[in-house]
């Protein structure tokens, strides 16, 4: 089931986009130096764009952040798309591949927001339908303050932020998109998650 983010007034549709583009590069040579710490995993994103590292807070969203972990550790993201991009408002991934292929996923998880964390600029969270604990694999990094959606239709869950990269998220929220398929705010060309791996400590 394709997911969905609530806007103030809209449902914002999830969409995929077309094309081919760069492979997984596998191995864990990250263009960041960005580790991590006791308590705090942090994840990379190597994309056609550059390097995002996220830093987790299990503390705060335990099934949330384990969830991520383990589509990070199967390697699910290699290769998926960020398929939606609204320039200010967030970018979104995690579940689509090129050609607007959707990947099957695990089972839905518990909606983890009311945290204490806040859908401000840099964070993530999970992308999920109109049904509050609907999340699987798709997230979303915040662009902007979105903190009305931290109540908004039950909540969506921040799980962390990026410490290294907000240049690279930019690059990838000013991408021209266009409709593609039925599918609103889908970038052009697509912009390739090559692969997430946990930074080492």
């Amino acid at each position: 089931m394709n997911r969905i983010l609530l806007s103030l007034a809209t449902l914002i549709l999830l969409a995929g986009c077309g094309g081919s583009d760069t492979p997984p590069t596998g191995g864990g040579n990250f263009s960041t130096t960005a580790r991590s710490l006791p308590g705090k995993p942090v994840v990379v994103l190597e994309t056609s764009k550059g390097a995002i590292a996220i830093e987790l807070y299990p503390d705060k969203a335990p099934i949330t952040v384990k969830n991520f972990l383990d589509y990070v550790d199967d390697k699910f993201y290699d290769g998926t798309v960020f398929h939606r991009v609204m320039p200010d408002f967030m970018i979104q991934g995690g579940g689509f591949l090129p050609g607007m292929k959707e990947k099957t996923t695990k089972s839905s998880i518990k909606n983890e927001s009311g945290n204490g964390l806040s859908n401000v600029p840099g964070t993530i969270a999970m992308a999920r339908t109109r049904d509050p604990h609907s999340a699987s694999a798709q997230f979303f990094i915040n662009v902007n303050d979105n903190s009305r959606l931290d109540n908004q239709g039950g909540g969506y869950c921040v799980f962390g932020k990026v410490i290294d990269g907000m240049d690279v998220v930019h690059k990838i929220r000013t991408v021209p998109t266009d409709t593609i398929a039925g599918h609103q705010n889908v970038p052009v060309d697509n912009v390739v998650i090559q692969m997430a791996r946990r930074a080492p400590e």
